[in-house]
């Protein structure tokens, strides 16, 4: 049986998700980002034991397809951001398309009814907070972060960043409190 899990962006989740599922006594195949597999069908009891569990951690049990395509739209945004290192050869619009097998328009119109933003606000603000987090590891200098991150230069770095946090990239980088949201409030 597959269960879908929302709000499930990084390893940590999914190490939550099977120490609950263990918890629980389930067994499962396989737990990946917004998603376990699990051994046959759990029954309802366990389900919903599941979902109080993972709810306390920031996580939840989703039914709805909407939510469901919803939350793949949004994990499949997250990976590009946070784990492709090649640039796209292909428009968001396009590669989320054949990522999902679903129309664009339809993804968008459904993702903008859900989580009340754009698909493309939400591709932006998260590239800027992967910027964040490489100002914070301070291994790359401006230069590095924008080409890592595949801005055309600097300058479109430094705009999007300012225009998003408020900030300049070096602004954000001399605070001495130098808050990140986590993935999940992105």
């Amino acid at each position: 049986m597959k269960i879908y899990i929302k709000n499930m962006v990084c390893t940590r989740c999914q190490m939550v998700v099977k120490s609950e599922l263990d918890k629980i006594g389930q067994d499962y195949y396989e737990v990946k980002i917004g998603e376990a597999n699990t051994k046959g069908e759990v029954p309802e009891e366990k389900l919903k034991k599941l979902d109080s569990s993972l709810r306390k951690a920031g996580l939840e049990l989703m039914k709805s397809r909407k939510d469901i395509l919803v939350e793949k739209t949004a994990i499949t945004i997250i990976e590009l951001v946070h784990n492709q290192d090649e640039q796209l050869k292909v428009n968001l619009s396009d590669y989320l398309q054949d990522q999902l097998n679903y129309d664009y328009t339809y993804l968008a119109n459904l993702f903008s009814e859900v989580k009340h933003t754009t698909i493309e606000k939400f591709y932006l603000k998260h590239r800027i907070e992967r910027v964040k987090e490489l100002i914070v590891y301070d291994d790359l200098n401006l230069s590095e972060i924008a080409f890592k991150m595949h801005y055309s230069s600097v300058a479109h770095l430094s705009n999007q960043f300012k225009k998003i946090t408020g900030l300049t990239p070096s602004g954000f980088k001399n605070l001495k409190n130098r808050s990140r949201d986590t993935l999940e409030d992105v």
